[in-house]
């Protein structure tokens, strides 16, 4: 009997899971990302598709948690302190961003004959962009750590934060009575509410925490993580803000705690999941019957909106310091709008400023504006080359003489130089990293440009009348291929090479280099000495284990060398185990 009450509840989820499984591996298979496999399966499955559902509108109120606890779990990696670093990039760029972008969208709204005050409204929405869509993207190719990945941050926070400013606007505009000093009470309400909860921050969450722990269960303690952040976020939600606004301060408020990590573990399978129903009631939301009625006004909309707002994106990232390559990076990022303008056009619509049909109209903008952006992205990405980095004050590596010719000055070549600089050896170095070269100038060192893979780099940098070449680049195949460059016009000249692992130190030994070392072998070692010192063993006993493992290493080195692999086993059996095709280092 209870199994047949759960049958309605089960049907819709077995759809949605099945919609999901089967569109956004295809769309990630495609290259297009999974955000827009979840729009596409959500579309197929709501009101305008197959009709498996009909009222989205409920299911993106629910699914809108997904993007509370996406944005908690970054606030949880944002301590108050590296917040603090970001104001001027959260109230620099993020507001120089809305303000010109605003008045753009506007401009472009009235020239498809809209009256200034829903021109205003339609801008003021889109210009807050997709929170759910421009993280997934940035987490999906893993460039939310990076500088621009964080100018995108704060710009995203900045754009959560102008909900209430907008809302009061809508309520300015309002041709309906109306008191406009309700507008500034919401203003102080809202930063009340925002000072209380760090209040509670300070001194409540992490006592509260404590005592959870103590009780030993984790369930109490997820429990307890979602209580915060759907307080947080209903709180200010009942002041206007954005729910998301408040589960990100929680988790702002929380990245300080030393439960931090656990919280994490135990929130992130929800917001997974959510997330990805999130997306799917987007897509459900799509009003093709609108889109097909008025599909030339919205289509003309769309690239409008899309082209102006990436414009003003553009230009304020090429004012605050993007490269080319960035700024269009971005813009294709932010030239969308987002799930913010489904409230503010909602409300607009309430008080008088947007009629159903403009309304509708502007949703679907929206919505399609989030859908494409995964592929706008790609596309940006993929059309546009790369950043060249300048040349200037680099020198390229031509006539050099050295006694001695380092290729690769990164981590390794700079140690396993410092040897021979000491001594007052003449040594060449050369490197393809712009920027390294640039720092190893600061600090006094000589790098010049060069390629050590191609031949004429080579004989220009003074490989042929060096003694002796140091090989440290951070790939096998590169440093393969030097060797085999190197050998073919000196091959009395000694080489030392990197080798990346036991595979690639194999085959350098069969190209009978004058030395080789795996680049993680040695420093191992020494950390295993530790290891032993610090468990209880002399120094001198230490030694003499280290000893050991070194020359049986050396011993199934050559067994390899010599192809004796099946001989070996025996011997190696009584040793540390050791996978004879491969080191992990």
């Amino acid at each position: 009997m209870a199994t047949e009450g759960l049958g309605p509840l089960m049907t819709p989820a077995v759809i949605l899971l099945s919609a999901a499984v089967v569109a956004v591996p295809v769309f990630r298979r495609l290259g297009l990302g999974s955000v827009l496999g979840y729009f596409a399966a959500g579309l197929a499955v709501g009101p305008f598709g197959f009709g498996f559902f009909s009222d989205p509108e409920a299911m993106l109120t629910v699914s809108e948690l997904g993007v509370v606890l996406f944005l908690f779990i970054i606030g949880l990696e944002m301590r108050p302190a590296r917040l603090w670093t970001m104001r001027r990039q959260i109230f620099g760029i993020g507001l120089f961003q809305v303000l010109l972008c605003v008045a753009l969208l506007t401009g472009a709204a009235m020239i498809f004959g809209y009256g200034a005050a829903a021109a205003l409204i339609a801008a003021s929405g889109f210009v807050l962009s997709s929170t759910a869509v421009a993280m997934s993207v940035l987490q999906e190719r893993r460039e939310l750590g990076t500088p621009e990945g964080q100018k995108a941050l704060s710009i995203l926070l900045l754009e959560d934060m102008m909900i209430v400013p907008t809302l009061a606007l809508v309520a300015f505009l309002s041709p309906v009575e109306a008191e406009h000093g309700n507008a500034w009470l919401a203003i102080v309400i809202a930063i009340a509410a925002v000072v209380g909860m760090v209040a509670a921050g300070r001194w409540v969450l992490d006592p509260m925490f404590a005592r959870l722990a103590k009780a030993g269960t984790r369930e109490v303690m997820s429990a307890g993580a979602l209580l915060v952040v759907l307080a947080a976020a209903l709180v200010m939600a009942a002041v206007g803000l954005s729910m998301a606004m408040g589960a990100f301060l929680a988790g702002v408020l929380l990245s300080g705690s030393s439960y931090r990590h656990q919280i994490e573990a135990d929130i992130e399978p929800f917001r997974g999941l959510l997330m990805g129903l999130f997306f799917l009631a987007v897509g459900m939301s799509l009003d093709l019957g609108v889109v097909g009625r008025q599909w030339a006004e919205v289509l003309a909309l769309l690239v409008a909106f899309m082209a102006v707002k990436a414009l003003g994106v553009y230009i304020v990232a090429r004012l605050t310091g993007s490269v080319n390559r960035a700024a269009i990076q971005r813009m294709a990022l932010f030239a969308q709008g987002g799930e913010f303008a489904f409230v503010v056009y909602a409300a607009a619509r309430g008080a008088g400023i947007l009629d159903g049909e403009t309304d509708a109209i502007f949703s679907a903008v929206v919505i399609l504006s989030m859908a494409i952006t995964p592929l706008v992205l790609t596309v940006a990405t993929r059309l546009i080359p790369a950043e060249v980095a300048s040349m200037d004050g680099i020198e390229v590596a031509d006539n050099l003489h050295g006694k001695v010719l380092l290729i690769g000055f990164g981590r390794f070549g700079q140690i396993a130089s410092q040897g021979l600089l000491s001594r007052g050896y003449t040594v060449s170095i050369i490197d393809t990293d712009i920027e390294m070269i640039r720092a190893a100038e600061t600090l006094g060192f000589k790098v010049y440009y060069g390629d050590g893979t191609r031949l004429d780099i080579l004989k220009a940098s003074g490989a042929t009348e060096a003694d002796l070449i140091l090989v440290c680049v951070n790939d096998a195949d590169e440093a393969t291929k030097i060797v085999e460059l190197v050998q073919s016009v000196c091959p009395a000249t000694n080489l030392l090479v990197r080798a990346f692992d036991r595979r690639h130190s194999l085959e350098l030994r069969k190209r009978d280099v004058a030395f080789e070392v795996r680049e993680t072998f040695e420093s191992a070692l020494a950390m295993g000495r530790a290891a032993l010192v610090v468990a209880g063993m002399s120094e001198g006993e230490a030694d003499e284990v280290i000893a050991d493992i070194r020359q049986r290493d050396k011993a199934r080195m050559a067994m390899q060398a010599s192809g004796g692999l099946a001989g070996g086993r025996d011997f190696l059996h009584k040793n540390i185990t050791d996978t004879l095709s491969s080191d992990p280092e």
